[in-house]
């Protein structure tokens, strides 16, 4: 049994490009295929899955993991606090 907590090298490059693609291709595929608000955290989740695994932590299946999570979670922050944003700066 391994107790070791995995070592996860990431960089600023992370934060710069993986983030912003997610949102973008999280909001391209709202807008091509019309996904319902209800279903945007699944897909930002399996979007930012397969790209931290396949493409920016080839290799270390438990760091690609970990971060898609929080690539994941940046993604549906932002759109989240921008809808709250707006509400709230037009009152309703």
């Amino acid at each position: 049994m391994s107790t070791e907590f995995p070592v996860i090298h990431t960089n600023i490059w992370d934060a710069i490009w993986a983030v912003p693609v997610v949102l973008v291709l999280l909001l391209l595929a709202k807008l091509l295929f019309k996904i319902r608000s209800s279903w945007l955290s699944t897909v930002s989740t399996f979007t930012a899955l397969l790209l931290s695994i396949f493409i920016t932590h080839p290799g270390n299946l438990s760091a690609g993991i970990f971060m898609g999570l929080f690539y994941s979670g940046a993604a549906m922050g932002v759109i989240y606090s921008i809808k709250q944003t707006f509400y709230a700066y037009r009152g309703n």
